[in-house]
């Protein structure tokens, strides 16, 4: 299907042709469209024979989603159309907070297990802890009535100032309390942990670029400053991207005034380009910027800027390669789309946009995959690179468009397939609902209370926690095999720090003998 065909039959279901499909058989005369393109009438006129004439009764909202995933398929990757009932998860995670009482669970023999208590919600600050069960929540009973997760979301979230009575079982003291509370915003951080590495040297990772990033950064980052940092390692490994605000303020604190920071290329051709201004962070000293293939969008619009300015390094593997720019727009109903409005370029002026024309979306998402068949994790020298899309910085370095930023220091992924998967297994739900229910369990034996002990000690009872784990994985017919007991017991360590003390201490344990990080401290030792 031609674009432009696509774009007009995208604008009638933005803009006006749902409405019309259960109103009147005429066409609107007095649209603000006009309505006057044949397509446009021919998929007005078929919408309403269907709805009025057809043999059969049809859901005519199910078909009008039908049509316009079938139209957003045919348009970039990127382009995605959200309906009402994703939309809120969507927008709560942007919007950097959620309104509830800010818990995570898990439903554990039909009753809500609390598995970890949001930093900053109401729920931390009634006392709740991990472990608690929630039986009621005001006379409304919980547990055993064959609830789904969505079931008790809904119950328990609910707008600011709303209030709400729990009734709490606490295993550990085997007694039963009641907790009065306010619901309220429940932060959902994207500066997941800020920290010095050492003396002077201070990291901080960016999960997700939402509205409330950049505030969160200032924050972090400047407490790294009141311990005299003079080298920064910022972690946007795993970060997807999100908004490019936040993005260009980050920038910002980092280059000197006048210094490009990105440039923005709408449909009509017109350019926007934005330059630092004068009032950064942190202008000199040394800088590394960690990469790998799931840095996406603004992770890409900071990398590029910082590596384009020869403002500090690049260390990791080749990112994602995504230049393009969406803007959400309402459809009506409570139903979105995220369009591509734009697209964007480094400082240098290069696209780092992978090609998608001739590929399906499933093939475009898979190829980062694809990455380790041809060789490219373990050696750079097999990266694609084209060299009509070679940039030279200001200081002569040469740069790619075309695919992503290549890293100036490559860290090689020499795991096989099997290490890598074990690997994700380590870090995925399995972990975290076995580290719960163990704890649970055995509330007297693991007790840990002391934050502090528990990050500078090592994990006790190592022997009890791996039968455990390989118990726990057998009685569930889980494929796996532990290889590499202190790549497990770090997840294990880790687990139990991010439910009983939250997301910056379990990070500060991933570190710990991370290549990306011992890579950057010992480049930070030659300078």
């Amino acid at each position: 299907m031609k674009r432009n065909t696509l774009f007009l039959f995208l604008i009638v279901v933005l803009s006006g042709a749902i409405g019309f499909l259960f109103g009147s058989r005429q066409l609107p005369q007095n649209s603000p469209l006009g309505f006057a393109h044949p397509s446009i009438q021919k998929l007005n006129q078929l919408m309403t024979y269907l709805s009025e004439d057809y043999v059969d009764k049809i859901n005519t909202d199910s078909l009008v989603s039908t049509v316009i995933e079938d139209i957003v398929d045919e348009l970039d990757p990127h382009s995605v159309y959200i309906p009402a009932q994703q939309r809120q998860a969507l927008s709560e995670s942007m919007q950097g907070n959620f309104e509830g009482i800010g818990v995570q669970f898990f439903m554990q023999n039909d009753t809500i297990a609390v598995v970890r208590v949001l930093e900053g919600g109401p729920s931390e600050k009634a006392g709740l802890k991990s472990g608690d069960r929630i039986l009621m929540a005001d006379r409304d009973t919980l547990h055993a009535k064959g609830k789904s997760n969505q079931e008790i979301i809904n119950r328990l979230k609910g707008p600011s100032g709303d209030p709400v009575q729990l009734t709490v079982y606490r295993k550990k003291t085997d007694s039963i309390y009641t907790v009065e509370l306010e619901r309220g915003p429940v932060p959902l951080p994207s500066v997941s942990s800020s920290y010095m590495l050492k003396e002077g040297v201070g990291y901080l990772k960016i999960n997700r670029f939402s509205q409330t990033t950049y505030p969160e950064f200032q924050t972090a980052f400047q407490k790294l400053l009141d311990q005299e940092m003079e080298a920064f390692i910022l972690d946007l490994r795993g970060n997807p991207g999100g908004y490019l605000l936040p993005a260009k303020q980050i920038l910002d604190d980092f280059l000197s005034s006048g210094t490009p920071i990105v440039i923005v290329e709408g449909n009509n051709g017109k350019r926007e380009r934005t330059v630092a201004s004068s009032n950064g962070m942190y202008e000199q000293g040394a800088l590394y910027v960690l990469v790998d293939e799931d840095s996406a969008s603004a992770s890409e619009v900071i990398a590029g800027a910082i590596q384009d300015n020869d403002r500090g390094w690049i260390l990791g593997r080749r990112t994602f390669g995504k230049g393009l720019v969406q803007q959400q727009m309402p459809l009506g109903q409570g139903d979105q789309i995220r369009l591509t409005t734009a697209r964007y370029y480094t400082p240098t002026g290069r696209s780092i946009q992978r090609p998608y024309d001739s590929t399906s979306r499933d093939d475009y998402y898979a190829e980062v995959q694809q990455r380790f068949k041809s060789g490219e994790m373990k050696d750079p020298a097999n990266i694609p690179t084209i060299d009509s899309l070679e940039y030279i910085t200001p200081k002569g370095r040469k740069v790619y468009g075309g695919g992503g930023i290549t890293p100036d220091i490559y860290i090689s992924n020499d795991d096989t397939p099997e290490e890598i998967w074990n690997a994700y297994i380590m870090q995925s739900n399995l972990v975290d609902r076995f580290v719960f229910l163990e704890l649970d369990k055995n509330p007297s034996k693991y007790n840990f209370d002391n934050r502090a002990q528990f990050y500078n000690e090592e994990l006790p009872f190592k022997e009890d926690f791996i039968a455990a784990f390989i118990a726990y994985c057998k009685e569930r017919n889980y494929p796996i095999q532990v290889e590499n007991e202190e790549s497990l017991l770090n997840s294990i360590k880790a687990f139990i720090a991010i439910q009983l003390f939250g997301e910056n201490l379990y990070t500060r344990i991933v570190n710990q003998g991370d290549p990306f990080l011992l890579k950057a401290l010992s480049e930070i030792e030659k300078e």
